[in-house]
């Protein structure tokens, strides 16, 4: 199938768009390759010092001839995600010796859980934690010994962070190696419902414990398709997995035969073989191209239009909003994974999963083929999925059906005709909207506005039972100049109330919403944020303000608007507490949402 026309004009408005910076780029990366073998360039000291804890591997490093593998982990226990990645260094280092290479433990990368710091002010050290992991990861691969990366990373600004270390190094090939989702514990709708009823009063606090208990009970990512699993998505789409490698559970056969396969693949695609893949080279236009169409087509997480634009600098490329809502439009929806539907993505992987969704895709021309992995050349090649056959890792031809159409759908018959994000602006700023989770009744809201400064009062408004109209909630002052850009999920189950009772209700902010937020229309990151000038610190309580996902509207409908006087907001609680005062140059250098929200560049 010939490329969708609009599919290949948004990728020629980025490629023009990002000629300089992408060439600038693209010769750093010449240069970095040029100079051969990253360790040929250490002195025998140096080397001495990168070997000294190695024990059998010493002579192998010491002759310099077979691939060493740089692992950059972002391991802990406090993550379920992460948990697993404790044991993957053994495996690695096993797969290499077996292969005739080395690997070592290049460095650790800081990772938080969102799950826990919800409503917290740790919370507020969130997006930034994504550039600190870039850095962190830089340090790590600074030590110049590596001729391929592993990196092994999966939830929210983790996956993120990581890839802009990556492309900044982006003449060492790399492969990303993934942990895997838990297996299915209660449903995602009943933990909603659940989390509901606690928000009215209905249940205590201890049946909501249980609840969460029972829906986070195990190693790997939460089941939902937010943005951990969001990131995995994009990983494989973007041919940075192996094919098949983003879902499958941990603790298998299988799962480990993977790891030990990302080990050996890592190891032939260096420069000192015949199949030499920086990672640089793989990170283009294309692929960020085709990284979008994967977030429409699965309904995926708000946090990936912050972050996307974030990844794709780090690799000389300019995003902007426009592209997302364009590639939203011709992108159809094809999957159903809560908050989007009630499975979740354990259901969706045995429906067809990844492997059918790109086969999909690719034969209705909204996938770029040509482009490279760290497989091979194609796209095609991540239609596959691995298979254990009497204990040997093959790739085979994955389903060419949905084994379930209530879960994945074939581009022939979408769930809906375009794809899971909106682009909404107007003389209030830009912002976007998750709206495959939201029923088209709910689209379009216009109503007065309540002002609030901090989420808490949202809450504390709602149990006072101040709500009795249509209602447009603003929580302004949320963005990263301000506070760190938190994400306010805590707010769904009270807003999802106040719509189950009949209200048209919608939120308005330039802060951030998890991508496990469903049904309430939320336009977020709007654009300038507050803290900046935005027109969203014109808003006045009583405004009457239009939010409208089906035109892409967003706008106040107040006469002098534009002349009113900017309100200012006391945000010195924000800046310390937490580390919050160690995370104040991030703040203070944070561009906006609209480009990344990125402190770095």
């Amino acid at each position: 199938m010939p490329l969708n026309d609009q599919i290949a004009a948004v990728t020629a408005r980025i490629v023009e768009r990002s000629r300089p910076t992408r060439t600038a780029y693209l010769e750093r990366l010449s240069k970095a390759a040029d100079q051969g073998p990253v360790r040929a360039h250490l002195s025998c000291g140096n080397q001495a010092h990168a070997y000294a804890a190695m024990a059998e591997d010493k002579d192998t490093l010491a002759d310099g001839r077979a691939p060493n593998l740089g692992i950059v982990t972002a391991y802990n226990d406090m993550l379920s995600a992460h948990k697993p990645y404790e044991h993957y260094p053994d495996l690695i280092r096993a797969a290499a010796r077996a292969a005739g290479g080395t690997a070592q433990v290049a460095g650790g990368v800081p990772a938080m859980c969102d799950g826990v710091t919800q409503g917290q002010p740790g919370m507020e050290l969130s997006l930034f934690s994504r550039d600190t992991i870039a850095l962190s990861a830089s340090i790590a691969m600074s030590h110049n010994c590596f001729d391929a990366a592993l990196y092994m990373g999966v939830c929210d600004k983790i996956v993120p962070g990581l890839i802009m270390a990556a492309a900044a190094f982006g003449h060492v090939p790399t492969v990303f190696v993934p942990a895997g989702p838990m297996t299915s514990g209660i449903t995602n709708d009943e933990k909603s419902k659940v989390r509901q009823k606690f928000a009215t009063g209905e249940i205590t606090r201890r049946e909501l414990m249980d609840s969460e208990m029972k829906a986070y009970h195990g190693q790997g990512t939460c089941t939902f398709y937010g943005t951990a699993n969001t990131n995995q998505m994009l990983m494989e789409i973007m041919g940075l997995h192996l094919p098949g490698a983003s879902f499958v559970n941990p603790g298998t056969a299988l799962r480990d035969a993977l790891t030990t396969q990302a080990a050996k693949r890592a190891m032939e695609i260096t420069a000192l073989g015949n199949d030499y893949r920086p990672v640089g080279h793989i990170l283009d236009e294309k692929v960020f191209v085709n990284g979008i169409v994967g977030l429409m087509a699965t309904g995926g997480s708000t946090n990936l239009v912050l972050h996307l634009p974030a990844m794709a600098r780090a690799a000389g490329i300019i995003l902007d909003l426009q592209d997302f809502s364009d590639i939203s439009d011709a992108t159809p929806l094809l999957a159903k994974v809560y908050p989007n539907g009630l499975a979740d993505v354990n259901h969706f992987h045995a429906a067809g999963g990844l492997g059918y969704l790109i086969g999909e895709l690719l034969e209705a021309g909204l996938l770029h083929e040509d482009v490279k992995t760290i497989v091979g050349d194609g796209l095609s090649l991540y239609t596959k999925e691995p298979k254990l056959r009497d204990g040997v890792l093959t790739f085979e031809d994955g389903p060419e059906e949905s084994l379930n159409d209530k879960i994945i759908r074939p581009a022939s018959n979408p769930f809906l005709p375009v794809g899971g994000l909106k682009e909404l602006k107007g003389n209030i700023g830009r912002g976007v909207m998750k709206v495959s989770a939201v029923k088209p009744e709910h689209h379009v809201v216009e109503a007065k506005v309540r002002i609030f400064h901090e989420q808490h009062d949202v809450k504390t408004a709602f149990q006072n039972g101040e709500f009795t109209e249509d209602t447009v909630v603003v929580v302004r002052f949320q963005g990263p100049r301000a506070n760190g850009m938190p994400e306010l999920h805590s707010l769904t189950p009270t807003l999802a109330v106040l719509q189950d009772r009949g209200l048209k209700v919608a939120l308005v902010t330039d802060g951030r919403m998890s991508g496990a937020s469903g049904k309430v229309p939320a336009c977020i990151h709007v654009s300038p944020e507050a803290a900046c000038g935005g027109p969203i610190a014109k808003l006045r309580d009583g405004d009457l303000v239009r939010v409208d996902a089906t035109h892409g509207v967003l706008e106040v409908l107040e006469e002098g608007f534009d002349a009113r006087e900017l309100v200012t907001a006391d945000l010195s609680a924000n800046a310390v507490g937490m580390g919050r005062e160690l995370f104040e140059t991030f703040r203070q250098n944070a561009g906006p949402a609209t480009e990344g929200a990125c402190s770095l560049y």
